[in-house]
């Protein structure tokens, strides 16, 4: 279920995306206006996320993504009613501010079903879905626009559609393991392995005081930005770099977002792995990201590729990089905090790397705008996730958990 509506996330947010080329040329649309786009996106979804996190936290996953889910399909279909990116900018706030809520929701809903050894492999399960979403988008879209000829405006439409049905299963089937009648002692006891302490009131200042927090929001100011910058502008580079169609860019894009799906899961289970031969949960985690980011070096040649599968081949090793990062960089709230406080972080760092995000997209837009070349926003991809754990490691070296008592 929550990869299915990661999918849904995905595909709902690059609906525009893929549309950029077309709606660009018709409407003209500047590219530093599209970067506003961007802009706001993140800025809504970064504040909505600090938001999300505490509503998570207190009225619990099955009804904290239902809510979630209801507002960004809201904004979804509201796309339909502009044609300029001021209004798409309206539209863009529901989205953003539903979609929030997808990965507090998420981490919510595998706190409460994973212990922590297998965390790690669970995030990267569901956040596979995110590539999955990115790889059919270029497919649904132009089937739905091009083929069908429905025009652009039923995109928007038929994909918010899909959302109605995930919300019927999910309040048809989500349960917490105590209340799952089909769920044995056993496996009630593993899921509960991990002692849980009980929940306390953290003022918010106080939160920022710990050297846990800082680690979790330096991690996602750092490389955040640049997972945007692929879903904002991957189908504008091959569009341009290529001279590729609305129809064409469909298979260099879904090539890359397998790569992605390899690297999230991938990223996870080797975390899980070493964690289970015997190495400490932190050392395990770092190990993990440290191979992610060594993935995302070569981007740096991608402008500069002699053919256009070769560019894919080293977008998509860096997507898979980035996804294998994130699914231990996820894990880190589950790690270090109680679970009464996980979900706050996350909305925290989910504010740092939308801040993040927008000073990406406003510097994305200037470049293309004045150099015309992605060559400086890829240099900027292949350093951050290197940096990125390079920073966390700085900050909590020995990965020591939160002490709920000593906070609260």
């Amino acid at each position: 279920m929550l990869f299915f509506a990661v999918v849904l996330s995905y595909v709902d947010r690059l609906v525009l995306a893929v549309l950029k080329p077309d709606l660009a040329q018709q409407y003209g649309w500047s590219e530093t206006g599209y970067a506003d786009l961007a802009f706001y996106f993140q800025l809504a979804y970064g504040l909505a996320y600090v938001v999300a996190g505490r509503i998570v936290d207190r009225i619990g996953a099955k009804a904290g993504y239902a809510l979630a889910m209801i507002v960004w399909t809201i904004g979804h279909v509201l796309h339909t009613a502009f044609t300029s990116t001021s209004g798409m900018i309206l539209a863009r706030m529901p989205l953003a501010a539903g979609e929030a809520g997808t990965f507090p929701a998420a981490i919510a809903a595998t706190n409460e079903w994973f212990p922590k050894r297998e965390r790690a492999f669970a995030i990267g399960i569901f956040n596979a879905g995110s590539n999955i979403g990115a790889l059919l988008t270029p497919l649904l879209v132009p089937f739905i626009v091009v083929t069908l000829d429905l025009g652009w405006r039923a995109a928007f439409f038929v994909t918010g559609a899909l959302s109605v049905v995930w919300l019927a299963a999910w309040f048809a089937f989500y349960r917490r393991p105590r209340e799952k009648a089909s769920l044995s002692a056993e496996e009630l006891a593993w899921i509960e392995a991990d002692p849980v302490e009980p929940q306390r009131h953290v003022p918010w200042a106080r939160m920022f005081r710990i050297r846990q927090t800082w680690a979790y929001i330096a991690g996602r100011f750092l490389i955040d930005p640049i997972w945007w910058t692929f879903l904002f502008w991957l189908p504008d580079f091959f569009a341009k770099s290529f001279n590729l169609s609305m129809k064409e860019f469909g298979p260099p894009l879904i090539a890359v977002y397998l790569l992605a799906d390899v690297g999230s899961v991938a990223g996870g289970w080797l975390s899980t792995r070493l964690i289970g031969s015997g190495m400490s949960i932190g050392r395990g985690r770092k190990t993990a990201m440290f191979c992610a980011g060594l993935c995302a070096v070569p981007i740096a040649g991608a402008v500069y590729a002699p053919s256009m599968w070769i560019a894919v081949g080293l977008i998509g090793l860096a997507c898979a990089g980035h996804q294998g990062f994130s699914a231990n960089l996820y894990a880190l709230p589950g790690d270090l905090f109680p679970r009464w406080m996980a979900g706050s972080v996350v909305g925290i760092g989910g504010l740092a790397g939308a801040v993040g995000g927008m000073l990406m997209a406003k510097f994305a837009g200037a470049i293309l705008e004045t150099v015309g070349s992605y060559q400086p926003i890829f240099i900027v991809a292949a350093c951050a996730y290197l940096l990125a754990v390079a920073v966390i490691h700085l900050i909590v070296p020995n990965y020591t958990p939160v002490d709920g008592k000593a906070v609260a």
